[in-house]
């Protein structure tokens, strides 16, 4: 197998997890805080990827002795991306979710005219204006169809766009840190800071009285964290990160399936999706702006 397919092997991975986590997080959030369960993904990944260093790569443990400020900066954002998608996730649907996050990588492409000085041209333009058009689209659309409940998806779509700000704002700090240091070493900071500045607001008191399942599905979002970030670093290695990025933004499709799959089955453990043609039209309309966005500087940077 080529470079180039591995690259977009691992692509597809980081995808299909994304594509899973917003229907779990939902499903965890009915028992634990917000909080708490960021907590305990950050805390597990951290593990997990303490472990894997200590045997293949101690080295990379030196980058706790003198961490750069930005290092700093770029945790913090990530963990603020963390608790804008799932406090949100607790008021919308996961395809919802899925979709008012895309202000994420359109934020991070368009991060590189403010910030790195990249050239605009009207595919940023027509990408952004259909971002916008779509967001308001389906906003309008679930907000009809919400009812007396239209207050909290108004607060969770801002939470989201929230958190998909500060994830344009960490990716765009780890662009400028990944030129000194590898993925592992900022990874392995990140979380263990996530970690350690989130246990104080952490609650513990429903941890006994969890199932077996609740701890599957925590250590499965912890999993999570380690494997998409992993795999996401090992495709833009291997291939070009544009390419990337059009197919992990593509995950919100892989949602929307299940949720409709979950639907059908009539599931007790999570609300079903209700979309209309316009909500999917929006829904739609933003990914294929995402996409236009992601593009428009290909040329140029290949």
């Amino acid at each position: 197998m080529s470079n180039n397919s591995r690259g977009i092997l691992y692509a597809a991975i980081t995808a299909s997890l994304w594509g899973f986590l917003a229907i779990a997080l939902k499903i965890a959030v009915q028992d634990l805080s917000p909080v708490t369960v960021v907590w305990f993904r950050f805390a597990t990944a951290f593990i997990i990827l303490a472990l894997a260093t200590l045997i293949f790569s101690k080295k990379d443990f030196s980058i706790f002795r003198k961490p750069p400020l930005l290092l700093f900066a770029a945790g913090i954002f990530l963990g603020l991306n963390y608790l804008g998608f799932i406090s949100g996730i607790g008021h919308v649907s996961p395809a919802s979710a899925q979709v008012f996050i895309q202000i994420g990588p359109v934020s991070f492409a368009l991060s590189g005219i403010l910030i790195f000085r990249e050239k605009v041209n009207w595919k940023h333009l027509v990408g952004f204006i259909l971002v916008i058009c779509g967001i308001l689209l389906f906003y309008s659309e679930q907000l009809s169809m919400s009812g007396s409940g239209g207050r909290d998806f108004t607060l969770g779509m801002i939470m989201i766009l929230s958190g998909g700000v500060s994830w344009a704002v960490f990716a765009s700090l780890q662009k400028k840190l990944v030129r000194t240091y590898n993925t592992n070493q900022l990874n392995l900071f990140i979380y263990g800071l996530c970690a350690v500045l989130l246990l104080p607001f952490a609650s513990f008191g429903n941890f006994p009285h969890l199932q077996i399942n609740d701890w599957l599905l925590l250590f499965y979002l912890g999993l999570n964290t380690v494997l998409a970030y992993g795999s996401l670093a090992l495709a833009i290695k291997l291939t070009e990160a544009n390419r990337v990025s059009v197919i992990i933004t593509l995950n919100p499709i892989l949602t929307f399936v299940t949720m409709v799959i979950l639907a059908k089955m009539k599931v007790p453990w999570i609300e079903p999706e209700q979309f209309t043609f316009y909500s999917i039209a929006g829904a739609l309309t933003v990914l294929t702006g995402a996409i236009v966005v992601i593009l428009a500087g290909r040329k140029r940077r290949s």
